[in-house]
């Protein structure tokens, strides 16, 4: 005579490669992100996830290179030395499993991925509890990453908890 509660969640996987031209709607979510300032268009064709966090990083540290970055310069070497200490490959593209991995070293970081500009779709979140959080926008169509300087920006919205 129990009760039984079923909650079903679906999950689109993510997996950041490359970018391709095909529209979602009409409009790609870079097309969307484009004109926010709030967010930040990795210009990288490959490793685009490790370059999101490098760029994301180094704006939370105020990293004097953090301009040079985000335009998509002197970010090669240091996304390199980032893969190799970290023995992650990113060839086949940064999904899930790549963002756990990520998530270890940068136990100093939250590491939040955003599928749409909305503040509902966390399709990963990581599991720790530092206050600094590195938002990552994942454009699901070009399996291309994004990085978030200002969630309610990007969003569009007062709050957001």
């Amino acid at each position: 005579m129990d009760r039984l509660i079923v909650v079903v969640h679906t999950v689109k996987m993510p997996v950041g490669f490359v970018r391709t031209a095909q529209r979602i709607k009409g409009r790609t979510v870079a097309n969307l992100a484009h004109p926010k300032r709030s967010v930040i268009e990795v210009k990288a064709e490959n490793n685009c996830l490790a370059h999101a966090l490098i760029v994301g990083i180094a704006r939370l540290e105020k990293d004097p290179n953090y301009q040079s970055y985000r335009k998509g310069n002197k970010i090669r070497p240091v996304v390199a030395r980032l893969l190799e200490a970290t023995g992650i490959h990113l060839t086949n593209g940064g999904r899930i499993p790549e963002l756990v991995r990520f998530q270890e070293p940068f136990g100093d970081y939250k590491i939040v991925v955003y599928d749409d500009l909305h503040c509902d779709n966390i399709i990963f979140q990581g599991q720790t509890g530092s206050a600094k959080r590195i938002n990552l926008l994942f454009d699901d169509v070009s399996r291309h990453y994004h990085v978030i300087t200002n969630l309610t920006g990007a969003i569009a919205k007062w709050y957001v908890s």
